[in-house]
């Protein structure tokens, strides 16, 4: 992998951790249509660390409030009924989905699922999902004629039921195309959950699974076209890039509709199932190379 290469992958990752267009199925997009090897499992999950990384910074006041609490709540029992409290537990538990899904489909995710008619398929069906769950949050924010504004629920109605439903649909994006946010902001609002809200968690839920998993991937670092020095590059890059693009999706969600992402995630796969069928695109572009 050139240095180009890994500013490009690097600077992806950033603009699409966060938005609910999949981050892993663009880095994957990007370099079959660059005509460049796929960068691999190994190096999505690292560069995600940047990203990831911008999270820690962009929250660290509620991680920091949530990782006392939960510490404190270890030893003192009164502790034990504080919402920070809770939300350091109910993150754990969300993380369970992933972390073991992660580990007994390694294989498939660094191989089948990489096809991109998978991607293609993901990218449409999850983007009908997230249109479905923003019309439903929208017409409970607006009511109308002969129907009330429903209140929907905030991270303080959170139990360990629905952490563990937004544990499972941020596990769905192990396949390449679902999107992380996407999927439990999805997960969120179908539950009832405020745009906002959803998101918040939906990042959170993401710091132990993201963090774990490029650790889990450093040893493969270095076999094939990917090195150390291209990889730690584009994770700065995506740092950078990802703190930014958190800064403005936070404030785009409290007053804006997901339907841009619909909208493009829909076209995007039926432009992918268009071309691989014209031949123009291997469904398998880069792998055997990479």
């Amino acid at each position: 992998m050139s240095w180009f290469e890994s500013f490009v992958l690097g600077l992806v990752q950033g603009l699409t951790e966060f938005l609910p267009i999949s981050s892993s199925a663009h880095l994957r997009l990007t370099a079959a249509f660059a005509g460049w090897h796929d960068p691999g499992a190994a190096f999505t999950a690292i560069s995600q660390i940047g990203t990831e990384a911008a999270v820690l910074i962009y929250f660290r006041k509620d991680i920091a409030r949530i990782v006392s609490a939960w510490f404190r709540s270890l030893t003192d029992k009164e502790m034990r009924g504080d919402h920070d409290a809770q939300m350091g537990w109910l993150v754990i538990v969300g993380s369970i989905p992933i972390g073991v899904l992660g580990i007994t489909l390694k294989d498939q995710i660094e191989g089948p699922f990489r096809d991109l008619r998978l991607i293609a398929t993901t990218l449409i069906v999850m983007g009908i999902v997230l249109g479905i769950a923003d019309r439903l949050a929208a017409r409970d924010e607006a009511g109308g004629k002969h129907r009330a504004v429903k209140e929907r629920k905030t991270l303080k109605d959170l139990g360990i039921r629905d952490g563990l439903i937004y544990g499972f649909c941020q596990a769905m994006a192990l396949i390449p195309g679902v999107s992380r946010s996407g999927a439990t902001i999805s997960g969120g609002l179908l539950m009832g959950y405020t745009r906002e809200s959803a998101a918040r968690y939906s990042f959170l839920l993401a710091i132990p699974a993201v963090l774990a998993s490029g650790a889990y991937e450093l040893k493969d670092v270095g076999e094939g076209h990917v090195s150390w020095g291209p990889t730690i590059f584009a994770t700065i890059v995506a740092f950078f890039v990802g703190y930014a693009v958190i800064a403005w999706f936070m404030k785009f969600i409290t007053t804006k509709s997901f339907m841009p992402f619909v909208i493009y995630r829909v076209a995007l796969g039926i432009l992918l199932f268009i071309l691989i069928s014209a031949g123009v695109l291997s469904p398998h572009a880069g792998e055997s190379a990479g």
